[in-house]
């Protein structure tokens, strides 16, 4: 069964997944992952090596 497309209105929460390509790290250092931080509006989030969870 296909999926249904995602509902896109104003306040509306996504999840979202960030991968590193074949297994490399997504930060390359703690002021890349505190530039990311400051510059995304994410509500929740977990910090994994090599990727990122966030709602």
């Amino acid at each position: 069964m296909p999926c249904q497309p995602r509902l896109d209105a104003p306040g509306t929460l996504h999840h979202v997944m960030i991968r590193g390509i074949e297994g490399q790290r997504v930060f390359r250092d703690t002021q890349d992952r505190k530039d990311f931080i400051t510059r995304t509006r994410i509500l929740a989030w977990p910090f994994l090596e090599y990727h990122v969870h966030g709602f």
